[in-house]
């Protein structure tokens, strides 16, 4: 019987199937669109090669940080950090109220046809332009934080606006219908029956935008609209590599505790 068993003939695996046509064609349309586009703006790494001499010795300095850029409480670097913080605080909170407001109006479930269409027209407009454009004018305009403050409160309002009036538009039609059975206001039905229904959601995006603007707002930095950004063109443009190097390791622990305290609060809140 134990023989019969052990002289049973394997089971034969059928053949791997080709892979499908569909995706050769696209991972080789791919390939041939990245390669035109490399031939487009003549890219090479010729530049690399014949300057690695002095990116060797950049590397060097930057293997370097100094240190006591980040154990000395009352450094530049702290300053700015703290510059930076209180920018993407204040524009998370503002931006996100009135992300909320807009997207009431942005919302065929909450708003009139009218109005909604021509607030989610407006809405694509915020969207199309990017922070950093928003950073130019301001900073053209005023100086200090404020300038990083009002290009991300317009960059949080298109992002958060437009993610909550689609949880808006997936809400449960029941209670709606109900409210408007009872003759409720405009404002009594978002207030009683939108606005509980995507509050986790709205949470969460607020949560989003926040390590979003973390990030944003050290860029924003680099065209004088305040913050570590600006501590970081400052130190590259005197060529002191080893504080540079200091300001980088501080933003990425930064970001990285925000990141993952920010998607441990998004997890609570599903």
């Amino acid at each position: 019987m134990t023989q019969a068993i052990l002289e049973r003939p394997k089971p034969v695996r059928p053949p791997k199937p080709p892979p499908s046509p569909l995706l050769v064609g696209g991972v080789l349309g791919a390939v041939v669109v990245t390669m035109v586009a490399g031939w487009a703006i003549d890219f090479s790494l010729a530049p690399v090669v014949e300057q690695w001499p002095a990116l060797t010795m950049i590397l060097q300095e930057v293997a370097h940080p100094e240190w006591e850029e980040i154990t000395d409480p009352s450094s530049r670097l702290w300053t700015a950090l703290r510059e930076t913080a209180a920018i993407a605080v204040i524009a998370t909170f503002v931006g996100s109220l009135i992300a909320l407001g807009v997207a009431l109006l942005s919302s065929k479930v909450s708003a009139p046809p009218a109005i909604y269409r021509v607030t989610k027209s407006g809405m694509s407009v915020i969207r199309s332009l990017p922070d950093m454009v928003y950073a130019l004018v301001f900073v053209a305009v005023v100086t200090g934080p404020l300038p990083g403050i009002l290009a991300l409160t317009a960059f949080n309002v298109g992002i958060v606006a437009k993610l909550t009036a689609e949880s808006i538009d997936a809400t449960d039609p029941g209670p709606l219908e109900a409210l408007d059975a009872a003759g409720a206001t405009r404002w009594q039905r978002a207030r009683a029956g939108i606005i509980p229904q995507i509050l986790p959601g709205y949470a969460s995006y607020v949560l989003y935008v926040f390590e979003l603007n973390i990030r944003a707002s050290v860029v924003l930095g680099a065209v004088g609209a305040g913050g570590v950004g600006q501590l970081i063109m400052l130190y590259f443009n005197r060529a002191d590599y080893p504080r540079l190097a200091a300001v980088v390791i501080v933003i990425f622990v930064v970001v990285v505790a925000i990141d993952l305290l920010s998607q441990g609060l998004r997890r609570r809140l599903r």
